[in-house]
């Protein structure tokens, strides 16, 4: 039996398009749940993993397989679609799981043979059983698989170009915050796999630098936190020679021996949710957990320095509350709280947040031709109506953020402080630079996205009926027509 998976490419990042921008290598990871499937997979099927950010194959000259599956972000939909009608065509099933899928099953399920929803773990082998049987289900839930039951990810099917290794150590998420889909896909709970299989996969792993992929690696209460510390200690005395990086929360800076313990065990630097310069901006996320009383942020980014630590600060721009000038007060406040580097984020709604719910419902999505327009839905193009800003209008705050940022001055600033404190120079050379390559791929970019909405809105221009009217200012009164919805947006 041949198995093919497939991770369809996403329109933000590929390996393709290195010749045109060299720093796109440091933006593709790893398909890590298809690596993990593979090893839930029996030995008799043959089982290629195709990762099309690497290389868009010739599917037709490929062996047929006797199985496809598909995994796929909300950005991916509508490749993993075509991937999917390729295979179909030729009598194959076609299987899907993932985010997207599960967040918009009647859609996925109009376009594949099977879905599964939620974490594909606990199922997987009971859909290839059926799969060799002929009678795949329509689908499939895999429910919350028990972090025990998670086989070591096969980090050998895939070349060896990728910059980064990968590997996951928790799921769930208990902080819910509005725009965010962990807590409904992954649940509120945070659960850990045990720390021996971690370690032995870290092992595995052939790359140098690793991309722990948590949503949030020391979790939030006293009992995370304890069992963060312990899988440090557990990496640190296996001595493996490799550096990674990971996402965490603020609370990050709270725990000396956290960041003690962290730092031996090869943590080269963490990604923080920042989120918004401002309380009201916070409140609006459901971001609660940045609101303690008395948080120094800049203090806090300093003490996780101290350890060599580098610190990238995330922000969201497009908030209610965000007004012109939210560029530079977003670039001001990463400036003043010190870290390595920013990443500035348009805030998007995705199916399965409450922000999605609130947005649809409030007919604020400026982007809603699905599953078309999911490739816009990368959180790097403004999809949605924002209350203060125009389409045009965020687009050139973040320009302004992103330029500041970016600008020579600082860049060597955060570079030369790096290798000044011995702070993995190398690693801070590579950001700042990929930061600064990527500003001009973005203005590529959103002038393409804005000629295409143009161009879509002069479509529907053409298609509206020409009616005449006694008085011709009557025909710019009426309140409900298309032309009015489409200049809204």
């Amino acid at each position: 039996m041949r198995l093919y998976l497939v991770n369809p490419s996403n329109p933000l990042v590929s390996i393709i398009k290195v010749k045109w921008n060299r720093w796109n290598r440091y933006r593709v990871w790893k398909p890590l749940s298809l690596m993990v499937l593979v090893g839930l997979t029996p030995p008799d099927w043959e089982v290629s993993i195709v990762d099309e950010n690497l290389a868009v194959p010739d599917y037709e000259a490929w062996p047929r397989p006797d199985l496809v599956g598909i995994t796929a972000f909300t950005s991916q939909a509508n490749r993993a679609y075509e991937v999917a009608r390729r295979f179909r065509r030729l009598g194959v099933p076609v299987v899907m799981g993932g985010i997207h899928a599960t967040m918009c099953l009647d859609e996925a399920m109009e376009r594949v043979d099977s879905v599964v929803t939620g974490e594909a773990e606990a199922i997987w082998p009971q859909v290839l059983e059926d799969a060799r049987q002929g009678r795949l289900k329509r689908r499939y839930d895999g429910g919350f698989v028990d972090m025990k039951d998670i086989p070591m990810a096969c980090h050998d099917l895939l070349p060896p170009v990728y910059a980064f290794g990968a590997v996951q150590t928790t799921r769930g998420c208990p902080l819910n915050c509005s725009f965010c889909s962990v807590t409904a896909f992954n649940g509120p709970h945070y659960r850990q796999r045990p720390i021996p299989d971690v370690v032995r996969e870290f092992q595995s792993i052939r790359e140098k630098h690793v991309l722990i992929v948590d949503d949030n690696l020391i979790g939030t209460r006293a009992g995370h936190i304890a069992r963060a510390k312990d899988l440090f200690r557990a990496l640190a005395k296996a001595n493996l020679g490799k550096e990674w990086i990971a996402q965490a929360t603020i609370n990050f800076a709270d725990d000396e021996e956290l960041m003690v313990l962290a730092a031996k065990a090869g943590c080269a630097g963490v990604f923080i949710g920042f989120e918004s310069p401002s309380p009201e901006g916070l409140r609006e996320l459901g971001k609660k957990f940045n609101l303690v009383k008395g948080r120094d942020f800049r203090a806090s980014v300093r003490r996780i320095q101290r350890h060599n630590i580098l610190v990238v600060g995330s922000f969201i721009i497009g908030l209610d509350v965000d007004g012109p000038g939210i560029g530079k007060r977003i670039s001001e406040a990463a400036s003043h709280y010190g870290v390595d580097n920013l990443n500035l984020l348009f805030l998007t709604p995705l199916p399965g947040t409450r922000l999605w719910d609130e947005m649809k419902s409030a007919d604020r999505l400026a982007l809603d031709d699905f599953p078309e327009d999911w490739k816009y839905y990368t959180l790097t193009f403004p999809v949605a109506r924002y209350r203060q800003l125009s389409q045009n209008d965020i687009i050139q705050e973040t320009l302004n953020c992103n330029g500041s940022v970016s600008a020579i001055p600082r860049s060597l600033g955060r570079v030369s402080r790096s290798i000044w404190r011995r702070r993995h120079p190398l690693i801070s050379l590579v950001a700042n630079l990929s930061y600064r390559s990527n500003i001009s791929v973005d203005c590529r970019a959103y002038a393409d996205f804005q000629r295409v909405r143009c161009q879509k809105l002069a479509d529907t221009l053409r298609s509206l009926p020409i009616v005449e009217v006694e008085h011709s200012t009557e025909a710019f009164s009426a309140p409900d027509r298309p032309i009015d919805r489409w200049i809204s947006r």
